[in-house]
């Protein structure tokens, strides 16, 4: 029997589901309409992939942009899945070919935009078919809430009603709570049929810099990244053009993309980034959204995002293979007045929403003490609890130097008090540094007793004192214009004159990242060459981007392990059958030739995926377990995540092998022993099969990663037959 995760390996060449794809996919093949946010690079696209092959009738994919859907139906094809598109950018043959392989049943998959999906000819091509699911991509789109609103979308909403029968998967990688509520109430879809995955991107560094010489600071950062792709964003056209005209001075592969150019120069521009022509593109943030491209392992925020949304969205543009990248933001001050500039030419609640993004993204990018992940993930509604991700510059940072900066912070705070609480700190910065500005003589305040008196602190040590001061929740902010108020800890603070630690001076060096530029995997650089110039002349011969041939992390995976043979290459992350067919031998001569050239054998991969036939991954790790490992020990020996082993162990048990009783399972949830104990209760009146039965019975008070815990040890308390 065909299954989701034999088509997994099987077509995609992947062994795991990333977090919950399984249950994403369960609960659309139930016939369950279904809102799945997952991050950028989570997976989603097989959400609707596999239950499209696993179904009889037509999946229907809504995508927004052209590009995205000819690269999504190029990677398809590659994996031997019928796909077509239907847009502007088919020659009228193109057009009428893809139509008839979609009313004859060939095509399994059709991707189109809303404007065509709302023609009269689309509809009555549909209306005669079986048309099984209804997947609307970047859903965040419906909702006037969202960073991306596009009225067509709300249309959709029409579409869906159009077709009852068909199930509708609506897919974002990027929606507040807010916004899921207005997608979930505009589909009519039920809560319950709600899955929001981690919004955390562990293989991302995450850095905000001062912007200093942005020029410079840019061109220092792209040397550490010879020959490798990235994304550099501006706020205008003209930043663009002055950035790619210097950076292509300096020697660097690099072009501009933005709405200004000839369509026909941007299209070149960005097919050239597509297909590894070139490797920077220096853009406005119109670019991106329609690209797949797997391999970028940077992204630069030359100026400020305008919002947290837009932020993360770009910035998981960087590492979509799974390998690690480095996203850097320049961030100052100018930014933000220049973006509230705009902000103030618009009205009504339209200025409201984008005075509170622009807030939001400023607190973020201020913040020199907090987890970057901490406030990105919670701006989502996820709260991100490790003490330490290891992978942000706040930190990587070493600890900083406190000194007692009680007076000047007095200083600071009795000015905002006598001022009237009614002014942003650059203006109370140059209160204490006794400036003769025109508002400062408008408002009388050169008459304050706090004027002049912070004229031995210069402007950028005031202005990091404030960041501070709000940090440690001394000072709120106003959004729209920066106003400063004093907090009831700060009121408390100036009555007892209690000591304030902190620093005077911004840390001029920030930690460099080693992490971002190296692989997990240690690695053959010149084989890798060699693949990679091989998957290029490939890719040029089919006129695909490399990446639709092999990811980067299949060509680490080559590079590291050596395969010699099909049946170990099927073993590598990304090879399918269909892929191992059409390029498998082509890679394997390079593979062998290199290795009997140097003298190198074949590795044996410790964490190997399942294979579709034997030696099957699940049998040895529970056998192990059985045998007494505990769960810390075989993921230190398969060198993967916890979630993998416990993949292992539940596809081990459900397959109805035993597994020892063990305690270890409960202590990986927090969940109550009187939940833990309805858990097992409801498995067992309504079977281990499927997860979904389980959290609706429950009220979704568990997570389905609490429920596949719960899982384990209801199965691992059963007494053998």
């Amino acid at each position: 029997m065909t299954t989701p995760a034999f088509i997994l390996k099987d077509t995609f060449g992947y062994d795991t589901f990333r977090p919950l794809q399984s249950e994403v996919i369960e609960n659309v093949l139930a016939g369950n309409d279904t809102l799945a946010v997952m991050p950028t690079g989570g997976g989603k696209s097989l959400c609707y992939q596999i239950p499209a092959l696993l179904q009889d009738g037509l999946t229907l994919v809504v995508s927004p942009l052209i590009a995205l859907m000819k690269d999504q139906v190029d990677q398809l094809r590659v994996n031997g899945v019928p796909a077509v598109f239907l847009n502007s950018s088919l020659s009228p043959e193109a057009y009428q070919e893809n139509l008839e392989s979609v009313q004859n049943g060939s095509a399994k998959l059709l991707y189109v935009a809303p404007e065509t999906l709302l023609t009269p000819r689309i509809f009555s091509l549909l209306s005669n078919l079986k048309l099984d699911l209804i997947t609307i991509d970047e859903a965040h789109c419906i909702s006037e809430w969202g960073h991306d609103f596009r009225p067509e979308y709300r249309q959709l909403i029409n579409v869906r009603q159009q077709f009852p029968q068909a199930v509708c998967l609506a897919l974002t990688a990027t929606a507040t709570t807010r916004v899921r509520s207005d997608i979930t109430k505009s589909l009519n879809f039920l809560q319950s049929n709600e899955f929001v995955a981690s919004f955390d991107r562990q293989n991302l560094f995450i850095e905000v810099a001062p912007k200093s010489d942005p020029i410079a600071q840019t061109s220092r950062f792209l040397k550490h990244f010879k020959d490798q792709s990235g994304i550099i964003y501006c706020f205008s056209r003209k930043q663009v053009d002055e950035l790619s005209a210097y950076l292509a001075r300096e020697g660097f592969s690099v072009r501009p993309y933005h709405a200004g150019l000839a369509d026909a120069e941007r299209r070149a521009n960005q097919d050239a980034f597509i297909h590894d022509d070139v490797q920077i593109i220096v853009a406005t943030i119109a670019f991106g959204m329609g690209i797949n491209k797997s391999n970028v392992r940077f992204v630069v925020h030359y100026d400020l995002p305008k919002s947290i949304e837009g932020y993360y969205q770009e910035i998981g543009r960087a590492g979509r293979d799974g390998l690690p990248a480095h996203c850097l933001l320049l961030y100052s001050y100018s930014d933000v007045a220049k973006l509230n500039y705009f902000i103030k030419q618009k009205e009504g609640a339209e200025k409201q929403v984008a005075a509170k993004h622009l807030d939001a993204i400023v607190r973020y990018a201020e913040d020199e003490i907090n987890c970057r992940r901490k406030p990105l993930l919670a701006y989502f509604g996820e709260t991100y609890t490790a003490e330490n991700c290891k992978s942000c510059d706040n930190c990587n940072a070493a600890p900083p130097k406190l000194i007692d900066i009680t007076i000047p912070a007095q200083k600071f705070l009795s000015c905002v008090m006598r001022s009237g609480e009614r002014f942003g700190a650059a203006h109370i910065t140059n209160v204490l540094r006794g400036s003769k500005a025109e508002k400062i003589l408008q408002h009388e305040h050169n008459k304050l007793s706090t004027y002049g008196i912070g004229a031995d602190l210069d402007q950028k040590q005031w202005m990091h004192l404030s960041r501070q001061l709000i940090q440690l929740g001394y000072l709120s902010q106003e959004s729209e214009f920066r106003t400063l108020t004093l907090t009831p800890k700060a009121k408390d603070s100036l009555k007892k004159r209690a000591t304030i630690m902190g620093q005077l001076q911004e840390a001029e060096a920030r930690p460099s990242n080693s992490k971002a530029r190296k692989t997990e995997l240690e690695y053959n650089h010149a084989l890798y060459y060699l693949v990679r110039q091989k998957r290029k002349e490939l890719a040029d011969e089919s006129g695909v981007p490399p990446y639709v041939i092999f990811s980067d992390k299949t060509l680490v995976e080559m590079c590291a392990y050596y395969p010699q043979s099909p049946e170990s290459l099927l073993n590598i992350n990304g090879v399918g059958q269909a892929k191992l067919n059409q390029f498998g031998e082509t890679f394997l001569e390079v593979i062998r030739a290199y290795c009997k050239k140097k003298g190198l054998k074949e590795k044996t991969k410790e964490s190997s995926r399942l294979k579709t036939t034997a030696g099957q991954r699940h049998i040895i790790v529970g056998e192990a377990y059985n045998a007494g490992d505990s769960i810390q020990q075989l993921m230190e020996r398969h060198h993967v995540k916890m979630g993998t082993i416990i993949n292992h162990l539940e596809k081990y048990a459900v397959a109805g092998n035993s597994l020892r009783n063990s305690d270890e399972f409960r202590s990986l949830t927090n969940t109550s022993p009187e939940e833990q104990q309805a858990a097992i209760q409801a498995f067992d009146q309504l079977g281990t099969a499927l997860l979904k039965p389980v959290f609706e019975k429950l009220g979704g008070k568990l997570t389905y990663d609490d429920l596949r815990i719960s899982r384990l040890i209801y199965l691992t308390s059963q007494d053998p037959e």
